[in-house]
C-alpha cells in the first residue's frame, strides 16, 4: 500500500490517466486470445484502456457539467462503473462468503460500506446533479476490494469489534471526502493508511472493560 502511494504521488499522470479508447465495443475472441497470450503490443493495449468512471465523473463535474448530462456515457453501468461493477460484485460475494465461513469479522467492512453509502446518499439527496449516489460509490473503484480484503488486515487494523467498526466508518468517510473534494478519483489507499495511523487511538478508547474493573486497562480496581 505504501509503495502504491509512493508511485501515485511520484507519477500522478502516469498512475491516474490513460489514453482514450478507440472504441468500447466488446473485444473479439481473437483479440482476447492475443491479449491473454502476449501476442499484442503495448500500443495495441492502449486501445483497451480509458478513464475510469470515478475519474470521468470527477473531471466532468469539475467542468461544471451535471450528472444528468453525463449519465449516459459508456463508462457507466447499471450500478457503478461499466464492467467494473461486476468485479465489485464478485468482491462483495467473496467477502460475504469469507465472513460466513468466519475467516474474518464483519465489523470493519460493514462500517466502511455503511459510512460510504450513507454519506453519498445524503449528499445525493442534497444535490442530485453534483453528487453521485451511494450505489455508484460502492460499485466503482476499489470500495469493495478495500472493504473486504484490505481493511480487514488483522495487523494494521483494530482489535476489538467496536474498534473495527469505528475503523471501517473512518475509512468510509475518508474515501468519500477524498473522492469528492480531493485530488484523486478513488482514495482507497490514502484512506486506509490514514485510518491505520488512528488505529492505536481507536483501540485505546474502544477496548471493552475488563470484568471486575472500572476501565478497559484492568487497573481501575474492583467496582463497588
Amino acid at each position: 500500500m505504501i509503495g502504491y502511494i509512493v508511485l501515485l504521488i511520484s507519477f500522478p499522470v502516469q498512475m491516474t490517466q490513460w489514453p482514450a479508447p478507440a472504441g468500447l465495443a466488446a473485444s473479439s475472441l481473437a483479440e482476447t486470445w492475443n491479449l491473454a497470450w502476449g501476442n499484442i503490443s503495448a500500443v495495441d493495449i492502449d486501445g483497451f484502456t480509458g478513464a475510469t468512471a470515478l475519474d470521468y465523473t470527477k473531471t466532468q463535474l469539475g467542468l461544471a457539467m451535471q450528472l444528468g448530462d453525463i449519465s449516459h456515457a459508456e463508462v457507466y453501468g447499471s450500478l457503478g462503473a461499466q464492467a467494473w461493477e461486476w468485479v465489485a460484485l464478485a468482491y462483495l460475494l467473496g467477502g460475504v462468503a469469507l465472513i460466513a465461513l468466519r475467516v474474518m469479522p464483519w465489523h470493519a467492512p460493514l462500517g466502511m460500506l455503511l459510512a460510504l453509502f450513507t454519506l453519498a446518499q445524503l449528499m445525493h439527496f442534497y444535490d442530485a446533479d453534483s453528487f453521485p449516489g451511494g450505489l455508484f460509490q460502492l460499485f466503482s473503484g476499489g470500495a469493495m476490494l478495500g472493504a473486504f480484503f484490505i481493511i480487514t488486515d488483522p495487523v494494521s487494523g483494530c482489535t476489538s469489534n467496536r474498534g473495527r467498526f469505528i475503523f471501517g466508518v473512518l475509512v468510509g468517510l475518508l474515501v468519500y471526502l477524498i473522492r469528492t473534494w480531493g485530488n484523486y478519483p478513488d482514495g482507497i489507499a490514502f484512506s486506509v493508511l490514514l485510518a491505520n495511523m488512528a488505529a492505536p487511538t481507536i483501540d485505546y478508547y474502544s477496548k471493552p472493560r475488563v470484568f471486575g474493573t472500572s476501565d478497559a486497562s484492568g487497573k481501575g480496581g474492583k467496582n463497588g
